[in-house]
C-alpha cells in the first residue's frame, strides 16, 4: 500500500553516511557514534553484494538502539528482556558475567559489528571479511582462511605492539579493546586489554571487565563519578579512572596480577581464547589451551587502535 513503510524502514534514521576509502576495497560507514570500516574478499559481485547488505542493516541498527536504550543501560541481573537483534547479541554476551556489574551498553560495538557483519554475509560467498567499529572487530574466515591485526599499545604515547594471527581453525570471529586510556570509561587502570573470543560481543565485555580487573587503590590513580563525565553513562556514580600518575612496582604487580587471574578465569571458562593486558609498560599474555592463537611480537601487548588487514 502506498505509504506504508516496513520496521526496517522506519528504524532507518536519517544521518548514516558511507564512503569508499582511498584504497577502493574497504568502505566507511558512520551515523550518530557509529563508525564501521569494512572490507570483504572474494568474486566482485558479492564483494558488492555484502558491501550493500552490510549498509541496509548499518542505518536500521542505531533507531533500534536507541528505542530500548533504557533496559540496555541496566545491570544485567535485572535488565528486562529486549527485542533487537543487536540488543539481543548485547545481552547474550553479558550473560555468563552475571555475577558482576555490567550493563549491556559494554559491548555495544562489538555487538553492532557483530550484526552488520552477519546481515552482509547472509548469502555471500566470501574467503574473508570483517566490520572493525573503532577497534573492536567482528570476523569471517572461511576454511583454511587467515587473518591478520596489527595491535597498539596504548601509554604515554602510542607504539605499535604486536600482530595477532588468527585462523580459521581457531574459532575466533571476534577482537575487542578495553582500557581507561580508550573510548569507554573504566572502572580499572589497565592502559589497555585486547581479548579474543568467539564473536565481537563477547570479546568487547571480556575486555571490559578485565580492564576493570586491573586495579590497584594507589594516591596517583584519579577517579571520578562516571556521570560527571557523561550524565548519561551506564555506571552512574560509579567511579572511574581518568588519570593514573606514577604507580611503585608493587602497585602495577598488583593490578596486573588481578588482571591476569580475571582472564585466565574467563580462558578457563572457555569465554576467550587470548588476552593481552598493558599497564604503565608492563605486558601480560594470557591464552587458552583451546583454540591456539599466536600472538606474533617480542613483548606482547595490544591496544584499542586495531588496524585490520588481510594476511
Amino acid at each position: 500500500m502506498s505509504g506504508m513503510r516496513t520496521p526496517a524502514e522506519r528504524n532507518a534514521m536519517p544521518g548514516a553516511v558511507r564512503a569508499v576509502l582511498p584504497d577502493g576495497r574497504r568502505r566507511h560507514f558512520q551515523h550518530g557514534p557509529i563508525d564501521l570500516v569494512l572490507e570483504a574478499f572474494g568474486p566482485a559481485d558479492e564483494v558488492a553484494a555484502f558491501h550493500e547488505q552490510a549498509w541496509a542493516r548499518f542505518r536500521t541498527v542505531l533507531g533500534e538502539l536507541a528505542g530500548e536504550l533504557a533496559a540496555l543501560r541496566t545491570d544485567i541481573r535485572a535488565m528486562p528482556v529486549v527485542r533487537g537483534s543487536t540488543a539481543r547479541r548485547m545481552a547474550a554476551a553479558c550473560a555468563p558475567y552475571g555475577g558482576d556489574f555490567v550493563t549491556p551498553m559494554a559491548v555495544v560495538a562489538g555487538a553492532v559489528a557483530d550484526e552488520v557483519l552477519a546481515a552482509a554475509l547472509a548469502g555471500r560467498r566470501l574467503s574473508r571479511a570483517y566490520v572493525n567499529n573503532g577497534g573492536d572487530i567482528a570476523i569471517h574466515l572461511a576454511p583454511g582462511e587467515r587473518f591478520r591485526t596489527g595491535m597498539v599499545a596504548l601509554g604515554e604515547a602510542p607504539e605499535a605492539a604486536g600482530i595477532a594471527e588468527i585462523s580459521s581453525e581457531d574459532g575466533i570471529a571476534g577482537l575487542a579493546t578495553s582500557g581507561w586510556r580508550g573510548r569507554s570509561l573504566s572502572l580499572g587502570i589497565a592502559d589497555s586489554v585486547t581479548v579474543l573470543a568467539g564473536n565481537a560481543a563477547a570479546a568487547d565485555v571480556a575486555a571490559t571487565l578485565i580492564a576493570n580487573a586491573v586495579n590497584v587503590d594507589s594516591p596517583a590513580v584519579k577517579r571520578i563519578p562516571a556521570r560527571e563525565l557523561d550524565p548519561d553513562s551506564d555506571l552512574g556514580v560509579r567511579p572511574v579512572t581518568v588519570e593514573v600518575g606514577t604507580l611503585r612496582a608493587a602497585e602495577v604487580a598488583t593490578a596486573m596480577a588481578a588482571g591476569r587471574a580475571a582472564a585466565q578465569s574467563m580462558a578457563g571458562r572457555g569465554l576467550i581464547a587470548a588476552a593481552a593486558l598493558c599497564l604503565c609498560g608492563d605486558r601480560a599474555v594470557v591464552a587458552g589451551t583451546s583454540p591456539a592463537v599466536s600472538l606474533e611480537t617480542d613483548d606482547p601487548v595490544s591496544g584499542p587502535d586495531e588496524r585490520a588487514e588481510a594476511a
